[in-house]
């Protein structure tokens, strides 16, 4: 048995293919044998069934995955048209098993992405230009006692297979102490491109298209379209609309379909040296028949339920995508830290109501429009920041819009007279 957790791999693929379809079966136990073998024969004939992949350069291509075993032991299997190197390893709070890879793009089903044993979750998308990610969320501290890349069809495909076993809380901390993590996700982001700096009179605002990558954020009930794709399709139409304004500069935090971490987008936006930050978002509801767009502002203490309950979603996009939770620095305890901050929270409100009343009588708000919660991308103490909920992917109306050119088009110049208007005052008072 192979433990190849911690550590590169390409796997140790044997040509040919079983005609059972059955896995290797050396060194595993009897009862994981027993276990394992009605289902390694559904999941070998359930890959012959997948149409045969074009081998080539490029991204590889996952194009099948199949999940099964129970709450003790379960095992993941992903179909690829190229060998593909993987590097496994673990991250806590929940526990998780991250699979990192090259350049991938999945043409896997959702129904075959299915989480069940041992696993209540599993994602998979980009990380960047160059990197591709698998996150298993586990139910309880599991380990990886198998991950091994397969060859079928004579060298034409291969699996990368996955065997999972419930450990105690004690080994998952020595897994976690033990592993390396070379090639995590800050070591295979591509480099981002320099634009020119901004001009020093340029009215800076950063976009932020809320989600990307591997974190898809909600998806539409009718469409199935995912938020990713919505929030960076508006973000490019608001960025375009607001260029287009006298001294205003918009720069995109991400411009294609690409995971940030929530504090690099703020990063991004400072070293843009933004002067306002705008992350958009099309969240889901359990409630279907709410509609219309919210401004959220920065605040300890939540405004409502439904606000505490959205930024609580919204700043789980780390952890989705297997980012390790890092303590946030210590904060310098001095006077005029805490006055930036109020007087970026006071701008922050300002933009809010300007959104607001430029969107009143024009574009379908929900009740009490600004909320505030405990958002942690509009934690810059020194940028004025808010998150507009531009409508609700749940609610079939606002679903519509959503996805209309025309409707975006017309979201982002009210928001562009919005800026207006602020900026007006903000110069006004000598900001």
């Amino acid at each position: 048995m192979q433990r190849k957790t911690g550590r590169k791999t390409s796997g140790q693929p044997k040509a040919g293919r079983a005609s059972s379809g059955h896995e290797p079966r050396s060194r595993l136990s009897s009862a994981l044998a027993a276990l394992l073998a009605s289902v390694v024969i559904a999941l070998g004939t359930a890959g012959a069934l997948q149409a045969e992949p074009v081998t080539g350069q490029g991204p590889l291509l996952a194009y099948g995955m199949r999940i099964a075993g129970d709450d003790a032991r379960t095992r993941v299997v992903v179909d690829f048209d190229r060998k593909p190197d993987i590097f496994v390893h673990y991250v806590d709070n929940p526990p998780r098993v991250i699979v990192d890879l090259p350049e991938t793009s999945f043409g896997v089903k959702p129904e075959d992405a299915q989480a069940r044993g041992l696993f209540k979750d599993i994602r998979f998308g980009a990380m960047g230009a160059s990197s591709a990610r698998i996150v298993l969320t586990a139910t309880k501290p599991v380990e990886i006692t198998v991950a091994d890349v397969k060859t079928d069809d004579g060298g034409k495909s291969f699996r990368l297979v996955l065997d999972a076993e419930r450990v105690d809380k004690k080994r998952f901390a020595e897994l976690l102490t033990e592993q390396t993590w070379t090639g995590s996700v800050a070591l295979t982001k591509a480099p981002r491109v320099d634009e020119p700096a901004p001009a020093s009179s340029d009215f800076v605002i950063a976009v932020d298209a809320g989600h990307g990558g591997i974190d898809t954020g909600a998806i539409g009930v009718d469409t199935k379209m995912e938020e990713k794709a919505v929030t960076l399709a508006f973000a490019k139409e608001l960025a375009e609309t607001l260029n287009r304004e006298p001294g205003i500069k918009a720069v995109l935090t991400r411009d294609d379909d690409e995971f940030l971490s929530l504090s690099e987008r703020v990063l991004i936006a400072r070293q843009k040296q933004a002067k306002l930050f705008i992350s958009l978002h099309a969240d889901t509801l359990k409630q279907h028949d709410i509609r219309g767009a919210t401004v959220y502002t920065i605040s300890d203490k939540a405004s409502d339920h439904l606000a505490a309950s959205l930024a609580e979603r919204e700043n789980l996009s780390d952890q989705i995508a297997g980012v390790p939770l890092a303590d946030e620095p210590a904060e310098v305890a001095d006077i005029l830290i805490d006055l930036t901050r109020r007087e970026t929270q006071a701008f922050s409100v300002n933009l809010a109501r300007s959104i607001i009343a430029s969107f009143e009588g024009q574009i379908n708000l929900i009740n009490n429009p600004h909320r505030f919660a405990g958002f942690q991308v509009l934690r810059a103490a020194d940028v004025p920041s808010i998150l507009l909920e531009l409508g609700f992917m749940s609610n079939k109306e606002d679903e519509k819009l959503l996805v209309d050119p025309a409707w975006r088009k017309k979201v982002s110049e009210r928001i562009a007279a919005a800026v207006r208007r602020y900026r007006g005052g903000a110069m006004a008072d000598g900001g």
